[in-house]
């Protein structure tokens, strides 16, 4: 379980680093150009705050991995994280419209690699909790 964690870690981390390309990669200074000061920072913030706490569960699970795995309290930490990534799960299968992916390649890939990913946060840590 170990050697997945570190694993989990280390993409995490690389996931985390991706946030700073968003708004770029999004246009963002155009896409929300639109919306009023409060919407456009509460965007920029957020995602700022999704890329920390990201990187944080990226190093918990490269650091600390032997401790999630074999205490209580890891145990108990990675019962939050496997809920945590599930409910994100359910949001990339049910609440991000298939139009956003569906017929465009390169965006199919991407759905289904963070599918995949999705998943297996949540199964392993729900996996090191039941053991």
């Amino acid at each position: 379980m170990e050697i997945h964690l570190k694993i989990i870690g280390v993409l995490l981390i690389l996931l985390s680093g991706i946030h700073v390309f968003f708004p770029g990669y999004f246009n963002w200074k155009e896409e929300l150009k639109s919306l009023s000061l409060i919407n456009r920072q509460m965007m920029q913030i957020h995602a700022f705050f999704i890329a920390l706490v990201v990187f944080g569960i990226g190093l918990l699970s490269l650091f600390f991995s032997g401790d999630l795995v074999h205490t209580r309290f890891g145990k108990k930490i990675s019962l939050g994280l496997s809920i945590f990534w599930a409910i994100r799960l359910f949001f990339q299968l049910f609440i991000y419209s298939p139009k956003l992916w569906r017929g465009k390649r390169r965006e199919t890939i991407i759905h289904i690699f963070f599918t995949c990913l999705w998943t297996y946060l949540s199964i392993l840590f729900f996996l090191i909790f039941w053991k």
